[in-house]
């Protein structure tokens, strides 16, 4: 949410501030990074004079909150500590942040890796990602598989305490057990989780030596992955694994069968040079079965046949795609005495042949083979 203007009645000693002032509690959060550009950057908050002022606090605030020693002075001499010819009581840092403002915001509502804010980068975990091998088939058809991962899960020594069990945590004086600082610049108070504490309110003075101090240890886990139908090669899904989630990208292996173009199949099929001229019947195998194809007579190398609704699932719609058979004629490299002498006599008959053939010659009369 953005900042709830709210009027405070006290402050803390080392505030420099009057305690009839208007403040604004800043909850730092990354959600508000667009809201708060809006409201507080000079660039698209032309209208407000105060805006690059306003602006520079937030910087200021939260260089104080990411630099150690800049905060024990802070915590010890209040804002005078950054200026020691100011007063104590009415002014600001009058030095301004030592690094540019553009930068720290980015830092604040955006990267999250500033030493003050190390609980961010526990609250955005790194998404865990899988390679899954495939079949073509198990890709096409779909299938039940497992995969090993590892999981972050509540350590089973100290059971999600962080501390060695038998041992005591101390109160964390740092933040005096809120789990969160505060640090007052200007009109602002921001907030952000104990450094010290991690926000947990206390202190570890023997972590646990499986988890040391996280509560959580990684485990190893077999799980049951749904790969649906139709998946394609480097698709990636994500899979809920209890309250974490992984995410699966799929590599799935040529088919010495099948070609895949989306959701359609194609395959080969080879016929003999009398299956091509007479026509007939063939097998050829399918994607869940085999296949018996009519071959038409006169058809054509490189011809297709469209097997409709015979491919893929389609993963993002409805239906099947097609299954394309492309036609191959087999052409013998040896003949019998019979066959070469009936292809011959086919030869001799032939009216629309560009050229010559072997064993036929052109005469007055007509063609004949040369061994008549």
């Amino acid at each position: 949410m953005l900042p709830e203007r709210t009027s405070m009645q006290a402050c803390p000693t080392q505030c420099a501030c009057q305690t009839s002032s208007d403040f604004y509690f800043l909850n730092v959060g990354k959600q508000q990074n667009g809201k708060l550009a809006k409201k507080y950057h000079p660039d698209t908050n032309k209208d407000d004079p105060k805006a690059k002022e306003k602006f520079s606090q937030v910087a200021e605030a939260y260089e104080v909150l990411s630099d150690e020693v800049k905060r024990k002075q802070y915590d010890t001499y209040g804002t005078a500590g950054f200026d020691a010819g100011a007063s104590r009581s009415h002014q600001y840092w009058q030095s301004g942040p030592s690094v540019d403002p553009e930068e720290l915001f980015k830092r604040i509502f955006g990267e999250f890796t500033g030493s003050g804010f190390r609980d961010f980068n526990t609250i955005f975990d790194q998404q865990q990602e899988y390679i899954m091998e495939l079949t073509f088939t198990q890709a096409a058809k779909g299938v039940n598989k497992e995969i090993t991962v590892n999981l972050e899960d509540t350590c089973q020594r100290c059971d999600g305490k962080g501390n060695e069990p038998g041992t005591k945590v101390q109160h964390c004086h740092y933040c005096n057990g809120t789990g969160m600082e505060t640090l007052n610049t200007g009109p602002f108070v921001m907030r952000s989780t104990c450094r010290r504490c991690s926000g947990r309110g206390s202190v570890m003075t023997t972590p646990c030596i499986v988890c040391r101090g996280s509560g959580q240890s990684k485990r190893k886990r077999t799980v049951m992955v749904p790969v649906p139908a139709g998946v394609e090669d480097g698709q990636t899904v994500r899979m809920p694994v209890g309250r974490k989630e992984i995410f699966i990208t799929f590599r799935v292996q040529r088919s010495s069968t099948f070609r895949r173009e989306g959701a359609d199949i194609h395959s080969e099929l080879y016929i003999s040079i009398a299956q091509a001229i007479l026509g007939g019947t063939a097998r050829t195998p399918g994607l869940h079965e085999t296949i018996n194809i009519t071959i038409p007579a006169g058809i054509q190398v490189d011809q297709r046949i469209r097997l409709a609704g015979k491919g893929i699932p389609k993963v993002n719609s409805y239906g099947y795609g097609d299954h394309y058979i492309h036609i191959k004629v087999k052409i013998p490299k040896r003949l019998s005495a019979r066959q070469n002498s009936l292809m011959l006599a086919y030869a001799e008959e032939e009216s629309d042949v560009e050229g010559t053939v072997n064993g036929v010659v052109t005469t007055t009369t007509g063609k004949r083979s040369s061994g008549n």
